[in-house]
């Protein structure tokens, strides 16, 4: 029987639900302007599954790059909804420019 299927669509399922509350916290606590470092570590990610040998290892490695390079533009979308005033906005927090 192979499992491995069902563990890489386990870890998805865990790694978009971690990656919604990031995008929720970082934004209200730090602000929209961290998405460059989301991309860059989603590019690692990715570029970094080029090189590893093994074939479950390096789909997890791909996909989870591509989620975190999707968070980078959630960032930017959850600025938007903030200022929709769909979530709320951090009091304490200096305002971006």
């Amino acid at each position: 029987m192979h499992s491995q299927g069902i563990l890489a669509g386990l870890f998805v399922f865990i790694l978009i639900g971690a990656l919604h509350i990031v995008v929720i916290k970082v934004e209200y606590y730090l602000g929209a302007h961290l998405w460059p470092l989301f991309l860059l570590l989603g590019l690692v990610g990715v570029g970094g599954s080029l090189f590893v040998e093994d074939t479950f290892s390096c789909t997890l490695l791909g996909i989870g790059g591509f989620l975190v390079m999707y968070t980078a533009w959630e960032l930017v979308k959850q600025k938007e909804r903030v200022e929709r005033e769909w979530f709320p906005k951090n009091p304490k927090k200096r305002r971006e420019r």
